[in-house]
């Protein structure tokens, strides 16, 4: 395998060569913990299997005595009644199989129901690392693809297998009770039978499992080509994606091509060996019937019957098995992903921990407070000693320390990986400190409910992410605490109005607005939550001038008498802020005004005469 090919078998699953052991029964157990909610459909549904299988060894036993007792001596009157008990009994036996099917059906559906929504619920909960390294293709395969895999399961009789198992008992009795000699000649072919299903068993499994795996990724491929497209247009690398997603396609095409050989050749071998045993059926019958024996015509046409009865749930049964592996295929993959232990960190209980005072001799001190803050306001944030590592023995953070007031405006700067994204991550809790403490308002942080704490801090992104609907649903995000009035004075504030109309539709990732229109958006979502810290990652970084002022008359609304944080690209769109904190390989290595910076003539200095050459 070439090195592009590797790279493409590795791209859409990360564990896609591991093998688990997944024991059916362990499988199945955990399904019927979703099932157990709507067990009185599953009851309903196996209390008229034993109903449909008895009715189904009827009509064979009838043609017998049709033929014994009416046809061969001409009691021609009799056939009339066997006639009427034969479509009865077909009648019957259809109408609880369709009770049967249609309250099974609905049992899986509800409870595959149940399973998506734990697995959304399970994803909601998941840390933002198990985002960063897992393909979007890959988690939503588990959540629809695999889920469907598991209901087809339910809509092509998963239970139903009870209901043959049930049947070809009843046969294997009623062709005992008929005539155990020609019982024991069509049950000698069941060794082989046996033979042939176990060694196709494992063959399936290991397919379905590769399948699902190539499902993944070729959702993974997809979402990363489709996400891309205007970088994929731009550098013009249609044919090479295009090759790419062939790669993965064809790999899924050969997957599925091996089950549906092994599918394949085990149902007709399944039918050779039924044609075999109908085939000496007659031969040896049929010359009893001849020599006069005990064996009758209509015994020999009933037991044909039993032969056929006997081989059609068999062979339906490979078919049924090959939807069952593929769900038990499905199933590993979907307990793996509500097995994946990432949790976000609990909120701690208990009374909180004071922060230390401002003067804390361990802790930086802050600057004068000048325009934006109030000199005799508690500190608002503080970072004590905060240590912090994506991976193991790389450190990001690097015992960071500082403190902020409330309403103070801060900007924070310094060169690429020196930290200023991972301590907005880290103050909006989606990554957990290593070592050290912060603190918010003077409680630790991990003492604030997540919920509360996103609400109090709010970090605006210059990726704008928007959402399908309207604009007014977009501010809101179906927040019942924010009314449509509450929502449309944020707009008005940050100038949103002006532009926009709050009913108007919002196409998927608000593709059919501005960058300037969408910025303000989410300023007016931030705006109307109320919060008492603000994060901007550059918001003007994206649009064009024309826009940029608008823009900003909308973060001045948003910056008024609230605790700011500027993650600053462009130093020269910082000089207003209070203080600015230089990071440098995730240490704190300046702080203080704009001007006393420059004066000091030390890196952020250095930093804002090159990009001032630049520009």
């Amino acid at each position: 395998m070439s090195r592009h090919r590797r790279a493409i078998a590795s791209a859409g699953d990360p564990d896609d060569e591991r093998k688990g052991s997944a024991l059916d029964l362990q499988m199945l157990r955990r399904i019927w913990s979703f099932v157990r909610n709507h067990r009185k459909l599953l009851f309903g549904s196996l209390l008229l299997l034993p109903a449909a299988a008895g009715l189904q060894l009827l009509p064979p036993y009838l043609l017998k005595l049709s033929i014994d007792d009416a046809i061969t001596p001409g009691k021609i009157e009799k056939l009339a009644p066997y006639a009427l008990l034969l479509i009865g009994s077909l009648v019957l036996q259809q109408l609880c199989q369709f009770g049967h099917s249609l309250l099974m059906q609905i049992c899986g559906h509800r409870s595959m129901h149940d399973l998506r929504v734990a697995g959304h619920k399970h994803l909601l909960q998941l840390r933002a690392a198990y985002f960063d390294r897992t393909p979007i293709g890959r988690t939503m395969t588990r959540v629809t693809n695999d889920v469907e895999s598991i209901a087809e399961a339910f809509n092509a009789g998963l239970i139903t297998i009870i209901g043959d198992i049930i049947a070809l008992i009843g046969i294997v009795i009623a062709m005992f009770l008929l005539h155990p000699w020609l019982a024991l000649l069509t049950l000698g072919v069941l060794p082989v039978l046996l033979v042939v299903v176990l060694t196709f068993q494992r063959a399936l499994r290991n397919t379905h499992r590769r399948i699902r795996r190539r499902i993944a990724r070729i959702n993974a491929t997809l979402q990363e080509h489709v996400t891309g497209m205007k970088v994929v247009q731009s550098l013009g690398i249609e044919p090479r994606a295009a090759d790419t997603f062939d790669q993965v396609n064809r790999d899924h095409r050969e997957a599925f091509r091996s089950a549906i050989r092994y599918d394949s050749l085990l149902f007709a071998l399944v039918e050779m060996l039924g044609s075999i045993t109908v085939a000496a059926l007659i031969w040896y019958g049929g010359g009893a019937v001849l020599e006069g024996s005990t064996v009758t015509f209509g015994l020999l046409v009933a037991f044909i019957e039993y032969v056929q009865r006997f081989f059609i749930p068999i062979r339906d049964m490979s078919a049924k098995y090959a939807v069952m592996q593929q769900a038990m295929a499905a199933s590993e993959r979907v307990f793996e992903l509500l097995d994946t232990n990432e949790p976000d960190a609990p909120d701690l209980d208990g009374p909180s921990i004071a922060s230390p005072s401002v003067g804390s001799p361990d802790v930086k001190k802050t600057a004068d407070i000048t325009s934006h803050a109030n000199p005799a306001t508690e500190t608002m944030i503080r970072f004590d000693d905060v240590r912090f590592a994506y991976t193991e023995n790389t450190p990001i953070l690097k015992g960071l320390s500082f403190a902020i007031r409330r309403g103070e405006h801060i900007a924070i700067v310094g060169a690429t990986g020196g930290g200023k994204s991972t301590l907005v991550k880290l103050l909006t809790r989606l990554y957990e400190i290593g070592e050290g403490a912060i603190y918010l308002d003077g409680s630790p942080l991990q003492t604030i409910p997540r919920t509360e704490l996103r609400r109090k801090v709010v970090s605006l992104s210059q990726d704008v992410f928007l959402f399908s609907g309207t604009i007014l649903s977009n501010i809101t995000l179906g927040d019942p605490g924010i009314s449509e009035n509450q929502a449309e004075a944020a707009a008005e504030q940050v100038g949103l109005n002006r532009l926009l109309n709050l009913d108007q539709e919002v196409l998927e990732r608000g593709a059919n607005l501005s960058a300037g229109e969408r910025q303000l958006v989410v300023f007016a979502r931030a705006l109307v939550r109320k919060p008492d810290v603000l994060i901007l990652d550059e918001a003007t970084a994206n649009v064009d001038p024309a826009s940029e002022e608008v823009i900003q008359n909308g973060i001045a609304e948003l910056l008024k008498s609230r605790t700011a944080l500027v993650i600053a690209h462009r130093l020269t769109t910082i000089e207003s802020v209070d203080r600015v904190f230089v990071l440098h390989h995730g240490e704190l290595v300046e702080e203080g005004p704009h001007e006393k910076l420059l004066a000091d003539d030390g890196l952020y200095a250095k930093l804002y005469r090159l990009q001032y050459i630049d520009e």
